[in-house]
């Protein structure tokens, strides 16, 4: 039994969270990376016991562009500072793993400079994959070389060499040697050799016999890389994409169908990597269309086989959006301090805050119960893990399942709601977009936080009453420009000599005569407010 094996983990970017500078000068160290101190009292508090941190070393910009294996980035401090970072989090009761980014490096690698100034004569020219002196790259330095995903920023690092993998293992033994890390992420671990990945294993088992090696695998069997020879775990990314979709296509049969799907792919020892977002993807709050959705998201997150970890701000329900050229919106600067009162006022970080001390409570059941699927139906899902029992609902309604049960009785450990069981069955009546987790319970019944699942309906009544105003307000906007524009008087003129009000209300004089003019088609005209469109499209009336 390992201690990842147990874990609940807390995920933060350093370079956005501390406000670093995007672009790094090489200056003298900023110690920024000590802002985050405060932050692992606020972890332990949410009930998380591990933290993922990354990308930490020297780096050109956003970090995955590495220039020194073996020194923070200068924007985030020294290696001293990383140093009592690590110490302060172990002394917590925090495990900590690093990001490890090495299918590629930067161009400012030192392998990488010594082949741009010697070409050819480099003693690092197959440190490389396909390192060609007969072609170029955007930058012009008169040879090509392969990449990662096509940016020639990032040039991928030949792991079969085995200078390259030797090179690679000592940065490992190192980040363990100097900062005591407990494990790694490795980033792209599904382009990464599997021989170098053996290799890993191999270092970190002899290191540090209870070193954690977690890849960012996207696709495919996860079973190729998760094994007894390569990596511990990988993040599933299956699960994470029908956390949301299942929610907003009302849909759990996605859940189930890809839980059963992880299962047969990974034997049962093998724990996977679970998240609803992180610093790649949008935020759970963002994606999902219904925001009281966040609440059956998350005690998913926190119930299902696998290790539940959440991407920092997100227990505070912000909201990011990626952008086409940017993913700065997903990896925001964030000030504590402003979040001081979230634990009393803000139902996304009580409801975490729970969770964490429910999975601390019944971890055995958590991190090692079986998994049994009881109910199912699009809009209603419920399984059981070891003793407890969990049931989420996804409609904008009250919902009733009812399942197998063994105990005579259970209570809900979020709201503390009692439960007798008759017949062997248990019924539970779930709240619209609601859910809970269900423990044996013989004496009084014991909550969590009993007031949870009525702040998240009291904020969903309030959105809904904020969208039923907006909409009232759009329909008086709109019969107001309505009139407007029906008062407009078209003079019997060329259209190209027209106003834009005139041409508009030409076109809804047009519509009105081919029938009934809807709302949305005299937004649409209202919208437009082009004049060459606006003849275009009066024209094109019969």
């Amino acid at each position: 039994m390992a201690w990842y094996d147990e874990a609940v983990f807390y995920h933060i970017y350093p370079l956005g969270l501390t406000g670093a500078p995007k672009l790094n000068d090489y200056g003298e160290p900023v110690h920024r990376l000590p802002k985050l101190l405060p932050w692992i009292d606020h972890i332990r508090r949410l009930g998380c016991t591990a933290l993922y941190i990354g990308p930490l070393f020297q780096s050109v910009g956003h970090g995955y562009e590495t220039t020194d294996y073996r020194m923070l980035d200068s924007r985030l401090g020294t290696n001293d500072d990383l140093v009592a970072f690590v110490a302060a989090c172990h002394e917590a009761g925090l495990r900590v793993i690093f990001d490890g980014v090495f299918n590629h490096t930067g161009r400012d690698f030192f392998a990488f400079q010594d082949i741009r100034s010697k070409r050819e004569g480099s003693a690092y020219r197959d440190w490389y994959c396909n390192v060609n002196f007969w072609g170029n790259n955007e930058y012009g330095d008169g040879f090509s070389y392969d990449t990662w995903g096509g940016y020639d920023l990032l040039a991928k690092l030949n792991q079969r060499n085995p200078a390259v993998r030797d090179y690679i293992c000592d940065v490992v033994r190192f980040w363990i040697d100097e900062f005591d890390v407990d494990g790694i992420r490795l980033d792209a671990a599904d382009v990464l050799d599997f021989e170098f990945m053996k290799s890993l294993r191999q270092t970190v088992d002899a290191a540090k016999p209870d070193f954690w090696l977690m890849g960012e695998v996207i696709h495919g069997d996860y079973a190729r890389w998760a094994n007894e020879r390569t990596l511990h775990s990988v993040t599933d990314y299956a699960l994470h994409k029908a956390f949301f979709s299942a929610h907003n296509d009302h849909n759990y049969f996605e859940i189930a169908h890809t839980v059963r799907r992880t299962m047969g792919m990974v034997p049962a020892h093998i724990k996977l990597y679970n998240f609803v977002d992180n610093h790649d993807v949008e935020r759970i709050s963002t994606k999902l269309r219904n925001k009281a959705h966040y609440l059956p998201v998350h005690i998913l997150l926190y119930t299902l086989p696998g290790i539940p970890s959440l991407y920092y701000g997100s227990e505070f329900g912000i909201e990011g959006k990626k952008e086409r050229y940017s993913d700065d919106s997903l990896r925001p600067a964030i000030d504590l301090a402003t979040h001081a009162d979230d634990y009393d006022t803000n139902p996304c970080t009580r409801l975490i805050a729970a969770l964490g001390a429910i999975h601390a409570a019944h971890v055995a059941d958590l991190a090692w119960g079986s998994y049994r699927e009881l109910a199912l139906t699009t809009e209603q899902y419920a399984f059981g893990r070891g003793s407890l029992i969990v049931a989420v609902n996804n409609a904008e309604h009250e919902a009733t399942v009812e399942v197998a049960a063994d105990a005579p009785a259970y209570t809900g450990l979020l709201g503390g709601t009692r439960l007798e069981t008759k017949d062997g069955r248990l019924r539970i009546a779930l709240p619209a977009c609601g859910g809970e987790v269900f423990a044996p319970q013989e004496g009084p019944a014991e909550a969590v936080d009993p007031d949870v699942a009525r702040l998240f309906r009291e904020r969903q009544e309030a959105e809904q009453r904020a969208i039923e105003a907006s909409r009232k307000q759009a329909a008086e906007r709109l019969a107001a420009a309505g009139k407007a524009l029906d008062a407009v008087e078209v003079p019997d003129i060329a259209l190209e000599d027209m106003s834009v009000e005139q041409l508009q209300a030409t076109i809804l004089a047009k519509m009105a005569k081919n029938g009934p003019v809807t709302d949305q088609m005299r937004r649409d005209v209202e919208a437009n407010v082009w004049h060459d469109s606006l003849v275009s499209w009066a024209r094109s009336f019969r």
